[in-house]
């Protein structure tokens, strides 16, 4: 019999989704102050990252560790890309797609 827990929501891939939307709208949002264009590559990465997040929060999803492994490597990337500006909290999200995704497939065991 499962837990709970197991079928409910994966708090690690839910923070890791709320910090990048929330990343998200603060880069659109200092670009903007200073009158710049806003990468679409950059937020591309982001929202794929934000939506395999999202999609891994659900316990019971099929493909749920390849998704937050995903989500993880695209955040890190992206991380360490921008580290001198946006980019610590973005790698640690990364850090804890991938330890969700670690975690997830431990459950699965």
């Amino acid at each position: 019999m499962a837990s709970g827990l197991r079928r409910g929501w994966d708090p690690l891939a839910a923070v890791t989704a709320l910090i990048v939307l929330i990343m998200m709208g603060l880069y659109v949002g200092f670009v903007a102050q200073q009158d710049g264009q806003v990468l679409a590559w950059l937020l591309g990465a982001l929202a794929l990252a934000a939506l395999l997040a999202i999609y891994s929060a659900i316990r019971t999803a099929l493909w749920r560790g390849l998704a937050l492994t995903v989500s993880g490597v695209i955040l890190t990337v992206v991380g360490i890309l921008g580290i001198l500006s946006i980019g610590l909290p973005i790698l640690v999200a990364g850090v804890l797609a991938l330890v969700g995704a670690a975690r997830s497939q431990h459950d699965r065991l």
